[in-house]
């Protein structure tokens, strides 16, 4: 699937080019609102090969996140853990305060909504990027 397939048959607001948050990413991805309303829900969908830089969702109590894969594949890694391939109809819960990455694999794009648990004293943290060599031993 390219990104003009994923645009066409996309479910929710497809949204723009993610200008704002470029520099945390290493391809091009595209944020839609969804909802800013009591839970902030955001479609955002990545080229193929696109994937944010490893980061923290912060929390002093609740918080964190949850993605719902709408289209394509894509990964999902905790740091320290193996990565997680995901596909349409996955759910992934993200603590607060665990260092993760997500995007696109390689051969696709890739769609999720990301949806922000509410908490108290929260915080987004931007790390390093996904290791390219690491990224590229993914199926």
């Amino acid at each position: 699937m390219n990104i003009e397939e994923l645009r066409q048959t996309s479910l929710f607001n497809f949204g723009e080019e993610n200008v704002n948050f470029a520099q945390y990413f290493d391809g091009t991805s595209y944020l839609g609102p969804i909802s800013l309303e009591q839970v902030p829900a955001f479609n955002v969908s990545f080229e193929p090969g696109c994937r944010n830089h490893w980061h923290v969702h912060h929390a002093e109590q609740g918080g964190g996140q949850m993605l719902l894969v709408t289209a394509g594949r894509g990964w999902y890694q905790e740091w320290g853990q193996p990565a997680r391939e995901l596909h349409p109809g996955d759910v992934v819960n993200i603590p607060a305060n665990v260092k993760h990455w997500h995007g696109a694999a390689a051969d696709t794009a890739f769609q999720h909504i990301a949806i922000e648990v509410p908490g108290q004293g929260t915080s987004t943290e931007w790390c390093e990027a996904v290791d390219p060599e690491e990224y590229a031993k993914l199926a």
